[in-house]
């Protein structure tokens, strides 16, 4: 358990860390700039450009527990530990207006979440179901830009994503395993809500771009069993939910 907690500790701080990282470069580098001849002085002046995206992602679920009663009562703990993963893509943008872009953005994104179990009986007893996912994801954004100065402009992006889960494990049969070898059922398809911003660097042969982007689940994506067993009838509400840390190369 207390392993448990040192590693939620430390996600947390390199999360707030990452941020306030790039938030400071940000101001710098913004602040920095002096007239200076452009790179890529007619890139924005494209109808389409391409490119594409490498990144990495800290995965979670938005998890609900269901009021204790007689089945359950002796589960104490319920909650979700975030692992690391990584995600990559081929970036496609539509130059609608001088600061309005659509992006469109194919990837795959590998992802793995921790759900923590404890009961109460004569002794505790723990269990740690890892939910491992591999989607194909397809996010529809827009983004609004700044002004470009000299070779540095910043942005904010919003918008949809659906998701397939070629990993999901909705249709694994848990009638009759050992507790141990039980997994906890999460459905196929998915929805999204994708909010967040970055920052362009226009350099000598192609725009390098740094993102920080959250993606909240919209469906509930939990499989009830049949016959239930301990670890999914707890949950009532089962939600994806994924920070990402994005670099683009464009050109």
């Amino acid at each position: 358990m207390g392993d448990y907690k040192l590693t939620l500790k430390i996600n947390q701080h390199i999360t707030r860390l990452i941020f306030i990282f790039c938030l400071v470069l940000t101001v710098t580098y913004a602040k920095a700039q002096k007239e200076r001849p452009k790179n890529l002085p007619r890139f924005d002046h494209n109808l389409f450009h391409f490119g594409f995206i490498l990144g990495i992602n800290n995965a979670d679920f938005t998890l609900h527990r269901k009021p204790p009663n007689q089945v359950f009562d002796s589960l104490m703990i319920l909650d979700v530990t975030k692992q690391p993963g990584f995600n990559l893509g081929i970036v496609s943008e539509l130059h609608i207006t001088k600061n309005i872009k659509m992006r469109f953005v194919p990837s795959l994104s590998f992802a793995q979440r921790d759900i923590n179990y404890q009961f109460q009986g004569k002794k505790y007893v723990a269990f740690v179901k890892q939910v491992e996912s591999t989607y194909l994801e397809f996010p529809v954004l827009f983004k609004l830009k700044s002004d470009r100065v000299n070779n540095f402009s910043g942005y904010v992006i919003a918008g949809g994503k659906y998701s397939l889960d070629l990993a999901s494990n909705e249709k694994a049969d848990n009638a009759g395993n050992n507790l141990s070898d039980i997994v906890v059922k999460i459905k196929r398809n998915d929805y999204h809500f994708e909010a967040g911003w970055g920052m362009e660097f226009y350099l000598e042969y192609f725009k390098f771009g740094l993102e920080l982007k959250m993606s909240y689940g919209i469906k509930n994506i939990l499989v009830p069993d049949t016959p239930p067993t301990i670890f999914s009838s707890p949950i009532e509400v089962l939600r994806s939910k994924m920070f990402l840390l994005s670099f683009t190369f464009e050109g």
